[in-house]
């Protein structure tokens, strides 16, 4: 029993390949491998991870990971590629509204719901807030209600006729009431009595009808019955 207690363990701890490699979980979806070097130290050798969070640009198709309007309007274009005087270019709800006619529902109920950033009236600090949207949004929008760029065009031109009559029509009962205000303002009605005015000396007396004529101012003949 001595001898069994004091014989040496059968496997050594120290009895593995010193140059077998080793690998390490990070925890960030990539392992390390460890090199042993039994004559010098332990050497690491680092493996590059995935790419994660790049999105690729709808112009230039390159990745890219953040920009100014993926990240406030989720649109995909890259800041090199943005067109601040174009499509890329920022539009007030009134200006969209007015312009390619739509409403409020079309903003805020219709999806998916468009993005905006507010920023301050600089006509006027003290108005609200003004809402921004993203041009290349709105146009989409308006020409998925109205069938188009000619469908948006043609009710754009339908809607001006219209109010060039609204606006005509309008005008002529302007015109109207301002000629009946001023036929009334002109004309007064004349209220003083009327008087008949004879010539005396100039009476004539008709024995079988039993008239009297007399003749009223040298042109009118008028004819009183003797009683």
């Amino acid at each position: 029993l001595r001898k069994a207690r004091v014989a040496k363990k059968p496997y050594d701890k120290t009895s593995n390949n010193d140059n077998d490699n080793k690998e390490i979980d990070t925890g960030a979806g990539f392992f390390l491998e460890v090199v042993n070097d039994s004559e010098t130290h332990t050497r690491i050798v680092e493996e590059p991870g995935p790419v994660i969070g790049l999105i690729k640009c709808t112009v230039c198709h390159k990745n890219f990971g953040v920009s100014y309007l993926f990240n406030n309007f989720d649109c995909e274009v890259c800041d090199s590629c943005r067109d601040g005087e174009g499509d890329h270019s920022l539009i007030t709800r009134t200006e969209a509204k007015q312009q390619y006619l739509l409403k409020d529902c079309d903003f805020d109920m219709r999806e998916p719901i468009l993005k905006y950033i507010s920023k301050r009236n600089p006509h006027n600090p003290r108005w609200g807030l003004m809402k921004l949207y993203l041009l290349s949004q709105i146009k989409e929008r308006s020409y998925q209600i109205w069938g188009g760029e000619q469908g948006l065009n043609d009710e754009l031109i339908k809607r001006t006729a219209n109010q060039e009559t609204c606006r005509q029509k309008k005008f002529d009962k302007r015109i109207q009431a301002l000629r009946k205000a001023f036929r009334s303002s002109t004309w007064t009605k004349d209220l003083s009595r009327h008087e008949h005015q004879f010539v005396k000396g100039q009476e004539k007396f008709d024995e079988k009808e039993n008239l009297t004529w007399l003749t009223h101012d040298d042109h009118t003949i008028s004819d009183i019955s003797n009683e």
